[in-house]
């Protein structure tokens, strides 16, 4: 069974910076989807990394790998989703506009069509909060001082 899509956005835009697929929740999922964002995002100096209370953002390999990049940890307290609520609406909107939509016969197709999602929501799906851009049209304009 697919359990989870783990991933990381990006508050200024709404991209999704990095995601990992598992069937369980292990958090070999965690380590690879934020070195994925390190990838990406080359200063993650003074970054801050907004969570829930799980218990893969409280170990301490975990915070050990914010550490090391200079990153610093956000997690909300108990009871309050509001740290971890633009990661949710974006769960929100995938499942509206992609999961409910249609069956999907395997956990493969499943896991190929959301990643043809993430790539449309990054790169062609529009938003108004980011002046009808889409989040890395949003971005190229911002580093080309244009917004």
């Amino acid at each position: 069974m697919f359990k989870k899509v783990f991933s990381k956005n990006d508050l200024f835009n709404g991209e999704i910076i990095s995601y990992e697929f598992s069937e369980r929740p292990v958090f070999a999922q965690v380590v690879n989807m934020l070195k994925k964002s390190f990838r990406k995002i080359k200063n993650t100096e003074n970054i801050i990394l907004h969570s829930d209370q799980g218990w893969q953002y409280q170990m301490k390999a975990y915070q050990h790998l914010l550490k090391e990049k200079g990153m610093i940890q956000s997690m909300s307290r108990k009871g309050n989703c509001l740290d971890n609520a633009i990661i949710e609406n974006f769960f929100g909107t995938l499942k509206s506009e992609m999961f409910y939509t249609r069956k999907f016969k395997t956990i493969e197709e499943l896991k190929k069509e959301i990643k043809k999602y993430i790539n449309y929501y990054n790169h062609d799906r529009i938003r108004l909060n980011i002046k009808g851009k889409s989040p890395v049209q949003y971005r190229n304009l911002s580093f080309n001082n244009i917004v």
